[in-house]
């Protein structure tokens, strides 16, 4: 929701400011504005499809959203191949600058964003139990992991030889400017329009296992959910609530890939499934498989701190007393 705002409604890096689509069609509205935007989103997109009982009933929303990130990666793609070839490109900087023991610390928030990324797993027992041929479910586990690498890779590669030091914490923010080739401001517009409804319809495939486990931690012992209307619809009006509040008050996506990559991410992704496997209740684990735990519970503990200090630091000090 932060990144359809920032790509429908604008947003402000470095206090500068990067105009979004409809502020680029319309000039500066109420109605196009960082509020109202994403309300109307919530209601007539992300509501409607989020009130579906079924993970199967999305599959031709997930389709298509697929095939959007897909259209946005080829027009990335092309644009950077094209600057290329023209030679108007200028090779970035692949190594960061480490000039003090803070720089050095500031390398580990980047972790939590990849570690963020590849948080789906969640998503996987509500998908396998609805699938007619559920001996199906390791290879569409194994085909989405190879394609969100690829598209994640490529569009690194493509938005940082395009904008190279100049790359935003949301890279979509970055096309805004005149790219110096032909029908620019289409495909700027192309390609921001393209994962903004990219986003709208991921938004209820993340959204249907939150609503799903927060009702059996809240209520373990009641029926299916999908059984209990007033239950389903208040969970869900709740949840969706919190988001869009979320959404308006936290400044930046990266601050929210940062922090709940640290806490939650690291948890849900290496933290307790290495604590179960240290629990060996069916008596599997081997000793291996034990040492590799505890290293992987040492590694993301520390790793994680440290982020969280150095994103703590570089908050604070980004808005506190001496930001000017």
């Amino acid at each position: 929701m932060i990144i359809i705002g920032d790509v429908l409604s604008g947003t402000t890096s470095e206090g500068v400011h990067h105009a979004g689509v409809l502020q680029g069609w319309f000039g500066e509205h109420w109605w196009n504005g960082r509020f109202f935007v994403p309300l109307v989103t919530t209601l007539a997109i992300f509501a409607p499809l989020a009130s579906l009982k079924r993970i199967d009933s999305l599959r031709y929303t997930s389709a298509l959203s697929v095939a959007l990130a897909v259209v946005f990666l080829v027009i990335t793609a092309g644009i950077t191949i094209y600057k290329l070839v023209a030679g108007s490109v200028m090779m970035p900087k692949l190594f960061p600058d480490i000039v003090d023991f803070t720089s050095a610390f500031n390398l580990f928030t980047v972790v939590p964003v990849l570690v963020t990324a590849y948080i789906c797993h969640y998503n996987v027992h509500s998908i396998d139990n609805e699938l007619e041929d559920n001996t199906k479910i390791k290879s569409v586990v194994t085909t989405s992991l190879i394609l969100c690498s690829s598209v994640y890779v490529m569009t690194s590669l493509f938005g940082f030889l395009l904008f190279g030091d100049g790359t935003l914490d949301d890279v979509l923010a970055n096309f805004d400017i005149n790219l110096g080739i032909p029908y620019s401001s289409l495909l700027n517009d192309a390609v921001r329009v393209s994962y903004a409804a990219h986003l709208m319809l991921v938004f209820p495939i993340v959204f249907f296992p939150l609503r799903l486990n927060l009702d059996g931690l809240l209520f373990p012992h009641k029926g299916p959910l999908v059984s209990d209307n007033l239950r389903f619809a208040s969970i869900t009006i709740g949840l969706i609530g919190l988001i869009f509040l979320g959404a308006n008050f936290i400044p930046s996506i990266w601050d929210a890939f940062q922090f709940t990559g640290a806490t939650a991410a690291v948890c849900i992704g290496f933290i307790f499934p290495a604590a179960i496997t240290l629990g060996n209740r069916y008596g599997i684990a081997s000793k291996w498989d034990k040492i590799l735990c505890v290293f992987m519970i040492v590694l993301a503990v520390f790793s994680n701190v440290v982020a969280v200090y150095s994103d703590a630091l570089a908050l604070f000090k980004k808005n506190g007393p001496t930001a000017e």
